[in-house]
């Protein structure tokens, strides 16, 4: 990926960088497939915590290559299972997680013991962010 300026990762952070709900698409058999998730940006990733069973992680296994798109902003990326929630070397992104999230990750909805409780990172690859008429391709 193309490094954001500091300017467009700035905005990226002030949008992305707390609980946001974005659409995440997914391909099987030259079909798409899109559905809303709640994700967190750092770093030209978003992390998101689903099951290892579901349909969009069946998709990426098959092609890890997805779509993202949120306010104003569109992009390419590769979705990159990093296991289990709960194993230690994510131990880092997951508090992160915990604390963004903090809102609903513990209303009943979330299996922390269940190995198929997992982060999923979404590599950005090239995308387009808008603000206040400037245009940040990368």
């Amino acid at each position: 990926m193309k490094k954001l300026s500091q300017e467009a990762e700035k905005i990226m952070i002030e949008r992305f960088g707390k609980d946001t709900v974005l659409a995440l698409a997914t391909t099987e058999s030259e079909v798409p497939y899109v559905r809303y998730v709640n994700a967190y940006y750092e770093d030209g990733a978003f992390y998101i915590i689903t099951y290892a069973l579901s349909n969009k992680m069946k998709h990426i296994v098959k092609n890890p290559v997805v779509a993202i798109a949120g306010e104003w902003f569109t992009a390419h990326g590769r979705g990159v299972n990093l296991g289990w929630f709960g194993k230690q070397e994510n131990g880092a992104i997951a508090a992160k997680l915990r604390n963004v999230f903090a809102e609903w990750i513990d209303n009943g909805h979330n299996d922390f013991s269940d190995e198929n409780t997992i982060i999923l990172r979404v590599e950005l690859t090239d995308g387009l962010l808008l603000s206040h008429g400037t245009r940040y391709e990368f």
